[in-house]
């Protein structure tokens, strides 16, 4: 299963974006302060990892933040490292 055939779900009850695959759950953690998101914490299990999921979950926490006009503050090193990656949402960064 390639990750852009993947669903994320935006699970507000945890404050997280998720992936589910059978039993396992990837995730992109965060916490909302006014009008910016900072996102906490990506984890994908390790039955997962090589796929793209953490990509794919980053790029549903940014599409929300634009959407809903926030901007974003990362303490995950993983979402760093695609804002490094992906300068087009760099524009998002508080």
């Amino acid at each position: 299963m390639q990750a852009s055939d993947l669903t994320v779900v935006h699970n507000t009850d945890k404050r997280r974006f998720e992936v589910r695959i059978d039993s396992h759950v990837a995730e992109l953690t965060y916490m909302t302060h006014t009008d910016v998101i900072i996102f906490t914490h990506t984890g994908v299990p390790s039955e997962l990892e090589g796929r793209g999921i953490g990509s794919r979950l980053v790029r549903a926490g940014l599409q929300y933040a634009r959407e809903n006009k926030l901007k974003v503050r990362s303490l995950c090193w993983f979402v760093s490292g695609y804002f490094d990656r992906h300068p087009e949402y760099k524009d998002l960064l508080a």
